[in-house]
């Protein structure tokens, strides 16, 4: 893939609302995060500016004097404290600033960590190669929803995601929310984040993890907490049985198929953990780990050959017959 098609994917990835930045922060975390990097580049880029114009300055009279040297002058006391002045006031200018960017960063890894105490929901985030795995937990377990790609979080209210890898290491990152954690295997590391308002942001893998590192990207979708609680008390349902014969037969197809060995369908014997939950799997609006828009033609190509969609994968071909691969269409799409 070319470096215009990968930054494209990841300014204007299908099912995303707006730009993947830091620069237009959508949480409290990633405000402080923001307003630090714009000091350090600023200081930065001021300093960065005044030294490629002294070594301008510098080389332009070099030009005037050609290739011989400047006769030597007499020591002139005057002069050599003048530039001693310059040079010290230079030093204490850079002092100044590097400990304004210390404490700048001081004050903003103490304000992105300062929300953890008061976190009210926690959701399990696993790191797999190359696709995110997501736990809602629930002292009662019917009540667990397992959901992928897709993180829902209600807007306003702290939220703690609790996250491993569950084979090389990744890095969880949602640079309008908030900045990166790195996810290690047999290690949880926690991000406590915030959202400001109902909307949807990308967020992806920010460590190589392998082949399909690029195609590694979630969407995090902040609701009104109402609309939230309906959503999950949804998500915690089992699938609809079939209502017609073709998904009766659709169905069948799927426990009949490879598919039963790596995924689930809470309400049919399908009870993998391999791959992700497809249990709504109709409801999310990409798939493949947001690589396609969740849409019957791009899931009919995802089903038949996943390999020349996205390399290396680790889901198998599944050939099969015309008939069953419309009726097993027609049954995921009931999967909402």
């Amino acid at each position: 893939m070319g470096a215009i098609s990968q930054l494209a994917m990841l300014l204007f990835a299908p099912g995303f609302h707006g730009k993947q930045t830091a620069l237009s922060p959508a949480g409290p975390q990633a405000r402080t995060i923001e307003h630090t990097f714009l000091l350090i580049f600023w200081i930065t880029a001021v300093v960065y500016v005044i030294v490629i114009a002294v070594l301008a300055i510098g080389v332009w009279r070099a030009r005037i004097h050609g290739n011989e040297l400047p006769p030597p002058q007499p020591a002139n006391p005057v002069h050599d404290r003048i530039v001693a002045r310059i040079v010290a006031g230079a030093l204490g200018v850079s002092i100044v600033l590097l400990f304004i960017m210390l404490v700048s960063s001081y004050r903003t890894s103490h304000a992105t960590a300062a929300l953890a105490a008061s976190s009210a929901l926690t959701i399990n985030v696993y790191g797999h190669q190359w696709w995110w795995e997501v736990e809602y937990p629930n002292k009662e377990p019917y009540k667990i929803v397992h959901t992928a790609n897709e993180i829902h979080v209600p807007a306003g209210v702290p939220v703690t995601i609790h996250a491993t890898s569950r084979d090389v290491i990744h890095s969880f990152w949602a640079p309008n929310i908030h900045g990166k954690k790195d996810l290690l295997p047999g290690y949880f590391n926690d991000l406590t984040l915030e959202v400001d308002q109902p909307g949807n942001w990308r967020g992806q893998c920010a460590e190589f993890c392998g082949e399909q590192h690029a195609h590694m990207s979630f969407e995090i979708v902040a609701q009104s907490p109402q609309d939230f609680q309906r959503w999950l008390s949804a998500q915690a349902l089992s699938a609809p049985g079939p209502t017609t014969p073709q998904i009766a037969h659709g169905e069948q197809v799927f426990l009949s198929h490879p598919c039963v060995m790596c995924h689930t369908i809470g309400g049919t014997t399908a009870n993998s953990r391999v791959g992700p939950d497809l249990t709504h799997l109709a409801s999310r609006s990409t798939i493949a780990a947001g690589t396609l828009p969740n849409t019957i033609g791009n899931l009919a190509g995802w089903i038949s050959n996943p390999q020349s969609i996205k390399p290396g994968c680790r889901m198998p071909p599944n050939p099969m017959s015309s008939t069953d691969l419309n009726d097993l269409l027609a049954y995921l799409e009931t999967l909402r």
